[in-house]
């Protein structure tokens, strides 16, 4: 099996894994690959349900727009691309709407540092981007002004965006970032959260 063919199966099944942990809902939510030796991004469908989602089903195409295969690539494959451009260390993007974080996001509040993992794995607090259109460059432009040394970051009134310089790395830190502000919430629920400044 070919290294795109091994990705685009780790796409299919983390975003199934995904799904059933919450972190998607119904079509909601892409997750991408970017093999900068080849110039090529590896990203999901728009509107196809992950439970019957198939590696053949994964787009292949240029950070400008070019698609290489059959199929239409996600609605926000313009994100995914601003975010390769602007940050060379990242080789995977995971998109969510995961509620809690995305709670956040819709306040436009940046999610606190009230966990060591916070700190091990999303480099402090969870920074909150400026708004833009979903779908529009602009939303990975801004995206990419605050993912500097972040795991992740959230996009305003949209959603959530964790990193990696893989797609394992990519997961984990979604799944930090929802857990980060879950916990924050219901913290606040019985007490004022203790933020970590630094460890």
């Amino acid at each position: 099996m070919s290294r795109k063919d091994k990705l685009k199966k780790e796409i299919c099944e983390k975003s199934l894994q995904a799904f059933k942990a919450g972190l998607f809902a119904g079509t909601s939510g892409n997750m991408s690959c970017y093999l900068r030796d080849k110039d090529i991004m590896l990203i999901t469908p728009t509107s196809m349900r992950y439970e019957i989602m198939q590696p053949k089903d994964i787009v292949e195409m240029k950070l400008d727009g070019t698609v290489l295969t059959e199929g239409k690539p996600s609605s926000e494959w313009r994100l995914h691309a601003e975010i390769y451009k602007g940050s060379e260390d990242v080789n995977a993007v995971f998109h969510t709407h995961s509620p809690h974080a995305t709670a956040f996001a819709v306040n436009r509040m940046d999610i606190p540092a009230t966990l060591i993992e916070a700190y091990f794995f999303l480099g402090g607090s969870v920074p909150c981007a400026e708004y833009a259109t979903p779908g529009t460059p602009e939303v990975g432009i801004y995206a990419a002004k605050v993912l500097p040394g972040k795991g992740g970051c959230l996009l305003a009134n949209h959603g959530v965006v964790a990193v990696g310089s893989d797609l394992s790395q990519a997961y984990i830190r979604a799944e930090y970032i929802e857990d980060t502000a879950k916990i924050y919430i219901e913290a606040k629920r019985i007490g004022e959260p203790v933020v970590l400044e630094k460890l």
